[in-house]
């Protein structure tokens, strides 16, 4: 059976060795080292046998943010996998995390086997989110084919937008629309794509290639 290497940076050094004990525990998993920091892991990446198949990154930490380092490993090293692990579970951090190439985001209070989970698909099928993220997350995609679904310039436009860190009175601004009629594309295509939510429409965006990680 392989063996997944495993790189886990969090600034706590209690968590962070307590992570990794859990990680060692996975029969298929196996922590290579751990960083405190985003800078002290993109130093350890230079040398090409230090990058692993995984990171586990918190979002918070001093020096270099886990935000940050994940937009730097999505650009410079495509192949290793960036999952989030983090006690913020508000809209606009996931969405950055998303945006810059996280391929998961867990809650640090998540169960023991949560987590061996989100590994296992994180490298089988390139993604996972929890269910306790979900209270955001749940439900976005909702499952549907959305592949053939024919979209405005307009609402391309919109979606792109929706992408940044704007609030819809700044998109409406940027679209020279009124807030009433950003509104309105929003709300049609939360039906139209079968959309739940904002961050929904970001991970549309990404799963279309509508926004560019």
């Amino acid at each position: 059976m392989k063996t997944y290497s495993v790189v886990i940076v969090e600034d706590h050094k209690l968590l962070s060795q307590a992570i990794a004990g859990l990680v060692n525990s996975f029969e298929e998993f196996k922590v290579s080292y751990l960083c405190y920091n985003g800078k002290e892991l993109l130093t350890k990446f230079k040398i090409p046998e230090n990058r692993p198949d995984i990171v586990l990154i918190d979002v918070n930490m001093p020096i270099l943010n886990g935000i940050e380092t994940t937009r730097i490993i999505t650009q410079e090293y495509p192949d290793v996998r960036v999952i989030a692990l983090s006690v913020v579970e508000d809209e606009a951090t996931i969405i950055n995390m998303l945006k810059v190439g996280a391929k998961g985001y867990l809650l640090k209070d998540i169960e023991k086997n949560i987590l061996e989970i989100a590994l296992k698909e994180v490298i089988k099928n390139g993604y996972y989110y929890t269910q306790d993220v979900s209270h955001i997350l749940v439900n976005s995609l909702n499952g549907k084919d959305t592949s053939i679904i024919k979209l405005k310039e307009r609402e391309i436009e919109f979606i792109k937008y929706a992408c940044s860190e704007m609030t819809y009175k700044e998109i409406s601004e940027k679209m020279f629309l009124s807030p009433k009629t950003i509104d309105g594309y929003r709300d049609s295509l939360f039906q139209k794509l079968h959309l739940k939510n904002r961050i929904g429409l970001v991970l549309y965006a990404i799963k279309h290639k509508i926004f560019e990680v």
